[in-house]
């Protein structure tokens, strides 16, 4: 089983670009393409949030257009620039069954083959932040508790301090009670996240939780207490996860115009 995760997507209508700098959909163009270009292909592709900018209509229609190309199941969950029922309508019909999960929240459990998703929605409607309730915290309980094949828990806020502060000012409430939840269950992988714009990874809750970079703009990497709240234009990319005899093994791919590949050897032998 070969997840393609891509995060952070944040695509604008009408050749609007984010922030006035990015090309958002000419991006994910490019990372759609390279996705295709993989051999073997991926078998899902999973968007943990920050799929368009405002939530409108309009950004979701042109987003379906950007990712039609991708011949596998997408799985989507919601981040806090998503607007879940427009998502849900826009994502409709054969292949989206599970968006109809869940009632307020967009969340649900599918079966990948051999491993589990279950997806938790972080949103706070119109705020940065995310939170886990009481009521999304005992479904992901339960979820676990119902099946123990290995498993891989999607949400978009990482449940953990990463040290870039205005992200973390706009962090998740309720990572200390997910941890315990977590903990509780041997079975969870991965906690597969985004918001972040960075590839970041840490321990939790007895496994670990790891964060995906955009496929556009990155949050600038800066550990000072009071950096500002910045982005650069960094390589894009997104992550490759390969379930394969009982381990996940994940990759950060970039995306664009790279020079090589080369050879190491030429007639057998290292070139000197």
């Amino acid at each position: 089983m070969l997840i393609a995760q891509i995060s952070d997507l944040h695509i604008k209508a009408g050749g609007k670009l984010a922030y006035g700098i990015v090309d958002t959909a000419s991006m994910l163009r490019e990372c759609v393409a390279n996705i295709m270009r993989q051999n073997p292909l991926p078998d899902v592709v999973l968007i943990t949030g920050d799929s368009v900018d405002y939530g409108r209509k309009n950004e979701y229609d042109l987003l379906k257009e950007l990712l039609s190309p991708l011949s596998m199941p997408l799985y989507f969950v919601v981040g806090n620039h998503d607007h879940s029922a427009t998502l849900r309508e826009t994502f409709s019909g054969p292949g989206f069954e599970y968006l109809a999960q869940g009632d307020a929240f967009l969340q649900y459990a599918v079966d990948l083959g051999g491993i589990r998703l279950i997806t938790l929605d972080t949103s706070v409607p119109m705020e940065g932040r995310g939170k886990l309730c009481e009521k999304r915290l005992a479904w992901l309980d339960e979820r676990l508790g119902e099946d123990h094949r290995p498993t891989l828990i999607a949400l978009h806020h990482p449940p953990f301090i990463t040290g870039i502060a205005h992200m973390d000012a706009v962090g998740l409430e309720g990572s200390e009670a997910l941890e315990l939840v977590i903990a509780r269950h041997s079975h969870v992988e991965r906690l597969l996240c985004g918001h972040i714009h960075r590839s970041i990874q840490c321990r939790f809750g007895n496994t670990f939780a790891s964060t995906c970079p955009s496929p556009a703009h990155q949050v600038a990497f800066d550990l000072r207490a009071d950096g500002p709240d910045c982005f650069v234009m960094e390589p894009p990319g997104y992550q490759l996860h390969w379930w394969r005899d009982g381990r996940l093994v994940s990759h950060t791919c970039a995306i664009g115009e790279h020079a090589g590949p080369y050879r190491f050897r030429q007639g057998g032998v290292l070139i000197d």
